[in-house]
């Protein structure tokens, strides 16, 4: 009998749990980075209603919209995805969620050329943005704080 129970304690530990869009409900909301700078960042995120929660990104450089994307997450059968359209692009880039807790939510696509990873990390003030080209490599970070 406590060999049945090990056997299913260790089948529960080792067996992947299903995430659901409310496990990175803290996404959401409006976000931008320190005005003063060269450039400032907003994202905007929906809610995560109906299987997905709806994104755009804008980068502002003096009275210029430089750089725009349209942002997903997406719930799909087999995993949760971020989608990224940068400059309304088509098709956009899936990257798979492949860490989440309270706090973090790890995207990774390995065949992208950069980034290959794209991480939100809840903070105690606001929202980090992080991307890399993997685990272990130099990357760029963005502080975001809510918009009021």
């Amino acid at each position: 009998m406590l060999k049945l129970f090990f056997a299913a304690l260790l089948l529960f530990a080792f067996t992947p749990q299903t995430q659901s869009l409310t496990d990175i409900s803290w996404i959401s909301g409006d976000w931008q980075t320190a005005p003063g700078g060269r450039r400032q960042i907003e994202e905007h995120w929906t809610a995560a209603a109906g299987g997905s929660m709806m994104g755009v990104s804008r980068t502002i450089a003096g009275d210029k919209t430089v750089e725009f994307e349209y942002l997903r997450i997406e719930q799909r059968a087999d995993a949760i995805y971020y989608v990224a359209h940068p400059k309304a692009r088509c098709p956009g880039t899936d990257f798979k969620l492949t860490r989440a807790t309270t706090t973090e939510a790890v995207f990774e696509n390995p065949q992208h050329d950069f980034p290959k990873r794209i991480i939100y990390r809840k903070t105690d003030d606001g929202l980090t943005a992080s991307i890399d080209a993997g685990e272990g490599t130099k990357g760029m970070s963005f502080v975001f704080k809510k918009m009021n």
